[in-house]
């Protein structure tokens, strides 16, 4: 039995209506389960569920030739509501038409429900003819509170990690720390220790080089220097001609690179938060991985947090993971301006979390600045293993907590 994901949950809810149900993220997250998860659902229902995989090259020439030929493959009746779930519809030279016409021509006898491995494809083939037809699901690698789920520990999440007793704290840390090492794609969760690292070198050398692939980048290996070199500099910014440089590339091909890294949903970029000034921020962006176990596979890093030397950025990077969960993307920002000042993240213009691997360390007077410009904003501080509830009249949260 598949372990339910939180996005399975809520797409649910959307089940009965006439969306189409879109997921998208990158390979290995666990789409094609949580469809199949789905399915199961409505099976229990009595419901007429049909499952294609795209990847299987009849079913793709077939509905590539004509999209009425899914018609074909299955005895519908058009006099009850039946649900078909595609796999890798990206692969269909034109998604969105094949969409868009079943929608408009099925619409109450058809629903879809469909993934897609690679943002970058939805992204290109999937056009506005599909406003008001979709309703689009991302499919991260787990959550914490999956993972610890994935662990078949769920009466720690029982109460959103309230109340908590010292043992169960000290239990919740030692799974952290697993989870901040070797990160989130289901697979790596379940294996033992031995695996891990692994299956991270196949998901970094097999699965994200589909993505290159289908992208058509020459170069693989100045492509897999770049996803090295972002790995290293977490929290610095991303200056592209920098890269350019670095690479022996054009600084347009270094742009395109991290668009795909983007839209294949490998990095995020956080942009700069200001209100009215702009002359003293940087508007260069600082990057993020979206799993922190696929980036310490790109620093060649698994030693524990205590010993490693990079232990601020993996810090960091683990934050920004913990706030994607609860956040949209677009609302996480960081502030820097150019005389030095900064301020790690900015989350829906109400409060500033700043990273200390120890946080005895944070000095509030060191960010009077921004305390100064945006009085309403407070401060608070993110760690790991806290050992104190204030610092400097600044609460102190664990990175798990936010």
């Amino acid at each position: 039995m598949s372990i339910i994901r939180d996005v399975t949950l809520e797409a649910l809810n959307y089940i009965h209506n006439d969306d189409i149900l879109i997921f998208i993220g990158a390979r290995q997250t666990g789409k094609t389960t949580i469809l199949r998860q789905i399915q199961k659902s409505l099976e229990k229902e009595s419901t007429a569920v049909y499952f294609i995989n795209l990847e299987d090259p009849d079913y793709l020439s077939l509905l590539n030739e004509n999209p009425k030929n899914l018609l074909k493959l299955f005895s519908f009746d058009l006099n009850k509501k039946s649900y078909v779930f595609i796999d890798e519809i990206q692969y269909l030279t034109n998604p969105s038409n094949f969409l868009k016409y079943f929608y408009d021509e099925y619409k109450g006898k058809i629903k879809l429900c469909v993934s897609g491995s690679s943002a970058f494809y939805i992204d290109k083939k999937f056009n506005d003819s599909l406003v008001g037809r979709k309703k689009l699901f991302y499919v991260r690698t787990l959550s914490f509170k999956e993972f610890l789920r994935f662990k078949n520990e769920n009466k720690l999440i029982e109460n959103d990690f309230k109340n908590l007793s010292i043992t169960e704290k000290e239990k919740i840390s030692f799974y952290y720390h697993e989870y901040m090492l070797y990160g989130g794609y289901p697979k790596v969760v379940l294996s033992d220790f031995d695996q891990k690292i692994d299956l991270l070198m196949d998901i970094a050398y097999s699965y994200v080089k589909k993505d290159i692939y289908e992208a058509h980048i020459k170069s693989d290996q100045v492509f897999y220097k770049l996803c090295k070199i972002l790995a290293s500099q977490i929290g610095g910014l991303v200056n592209t001609s920098e890269l350019a440089n670095t690479l022996g590339i054009s600084k347009t091909a270094i742009d395109n690179y991290i668009y795909i890294l983007q839209k294949s949903f490998h990095i995020s970029l956080v942009r700069p938060f200001y209100m009215n000034v702009r002359k003293e921020l940087t508007k260069m962006p600082k990057c993020y991985f979206m799993d922190t176990g696929l980036r310490n596979f790109f620093v060649s890093s698994f030693e524990s947090f205590k010993t490693r030397k990079d232990k601020g950025q993996l810090l960091e990077n683990a934050c920004f993971r913990q706030l994607m969960d609860s956040n949209n993307e677009d609302n996480i920002k960081f502030w820097r301006t150019i005389q030095g000042n900064e301020v790690d993240f900015i989350v829906n213009e109400k409060i500033a979390y700043e990273v200390k691997v120890d946080e005895n360390q944070f000095r509030k007077s060191k960010y009077s600045v921004f305390m100064q410009m945006y009085k309403s904003i407070p401060i608070a501080i993110v760690t790991l293993d806290k050992k104190v509830e204030m610092v400097d009249g600044c609460q102190v949260f664990d990175v798990w907590e936010i």
